[in-house]
């Protein structure tokens, strides 16, 4: 399934990096969010009213014509603060909507006919702000406190008024939380998109630090070893140059692994390796290995754990000498390596968190339930610590504790 979550994630990738107008087929990436704009044709329902007013039907014309000018400016405030999580649930948001419709039962009350069209759009505005647990009991007040209006009125010929009451508050409230909730969804998903791209940057550069860092370092101690080898025995020195060309080519082999995303690390291979590269700086190794077989993640963490602490052995310990230890029971495995030398990494990196090899595999180890420690040894020396919970292939009896020789 490697392939199929590597699709998956150039997918999202491609979906975040796209050009915003850019088509998709019905996936087209969507324009703005929605705004107050939306909601302001439907103040074309109060043309009843304004007609009437101009008009001269309607009695007390400045009393008409300042309730309307008031409902209209409310309302416009409303729509425009509905649409921003912040200001819709501000005090001032649901005090506007309450006067609001202090001016609109007013209205609706002193004029009747045309003027009981405001409850609808009263009903607009309210199902723009109010959303969730509220909406149902106040949805039903609204349609109460519009039949009791119209009823005084219109008697039951307003009927139609407070069903579309109600349905304007409802229909509003139902269409925008679901808008909302698709561009939160959608954002939620591109959130994750980009940190799969970020976790992915993080460990493509981790795998190209530990398979680099630790290849170069024998190409050069095999190189500093072919120079001064080569003016008294050139036989020695042509063998050091061999094993530079074959760490070549498997640095190569490795890396074009580790760009398909295939590439498993093997314990036992970086031991070898680890041995070979102590040998030609001069240190010392010794290698043993105790316990059950490992799981091949495992052996893969463990590997990289190997690749980088002989790495700072090779390059900053001074060491004569290195010991590298796997114990192995059927819960936990635990591998150190320690050597006799005066060099160290840096303060932070004794902790685990300095620098960016042993960073690397800390977080390595701690994503799978293990933890990396790193620091001056009891006895001198430098010493990394590495343990893991393991899950055995199958159990054989634990093997004796042998030494490799060098």
């Amino acid at each position: 399934m490697t392939w199929l979550r590597k699709a998956s994630c150039r997918l999202d990738v491609w979906q975040l990096t796209r050009p915003q107008g850019q088509k998709a087929g019905k996936d087209a990436h969507p324009g703005g969010p929605p705004t107050g704009f939306s909601l302001l044709p439907w103040l074309l329902m109060g043309m009843g009213a304004f007609s009437h007013l101009v008009q001269g039907r309607t009695p007390n014309p400045w009393i008409g014509g300042l309730g309307l000018l008031t409902f209209n400016s409310l309302y416009i405030y409303v729509v425009f603060r509905a649409f921003v999580k912040e200001t819709r649930q501000a005090r001032s948001t649901r005090v506007a909507l309450v006067l609001m419709g202090a001016v609109t039962c007013g209205l609706g009350l002193g004029y009747g006919g045309s003027w009981l069209m405001f409850f609808p759009l009263l009903g607009l505005a309210t199902g723009a702000v109010v959303r969730g647990r509220r909406l149902g009991q106040t949805g039903l007040g609204l349609t109460v406190l519009t039949g009791v209006v119209c009823g005084i009125r219109d008697g039951w010929g307003a009927i139609n008024l407070v069903y579309a009451t109600f349905l304007s508050t409802m229909v509003t409230a139902a269409i925008l939380s679901l808008s909302e909730a698709v561009r939160d969804l959608r954002a939620a998903r591109e959130e994750l998109a980009r940190r799969a791209v970020e976790e992915e940057r993080l460990r493509f550069s981790r795998d190209l630090h530990d398979l680099l860092g630790h290849t170069l370092s024998v190409v050069v101690v095999k190189a500093e070893a072919a120079r001064r080898l080569a003016p008294r025995d050139v036989g020695a020195a042509l063998t050091q140059i061999t094993d530079i060309e074959a760490v070549g080519r498997q640095a190569l082999t490795e890396i074009r692994e580790a760009v398909t995303g295939y590439r498993e690390g093997s314990l036992a291979t970086e031991l070898d390796r680890s041995r070979s590269a102590l040998t030609a700086a001069g240190v010392e190794p010794v290698v043993r290995r105790s316990g059950p077989p490992l799981v091949p993640q495992t052996e893969a963490l463990l590997g990289w754990v190997v690749r980088e602490a002989v790495t700072n052995v090779v390059r900053h310990s001074g060491a004569s000498h290195c010991e590298i230890t796997v114990e192995s029971t059927p819960e936990r495995v635990r591998l150190t390596v320690r050597d006799n030398g005066t060099g160290a990494p840096t303060a932070d990196a004794r902790a685990g968190i300095g620098r960016t090899g042993l960073k690397g595999l800390t977080e390595r180890l701690s994503a799978a339930g293990g933890s990396l420690q790193a620091g001056p040894g009891a006895h001198g020396g430098f010493t990394v610590t590495a343990e893991l919970p393991v899950v055995t292939e199958e159990l054989t009896p634990t093997e004796g504790v042998t030494a490799l020789p060098a």
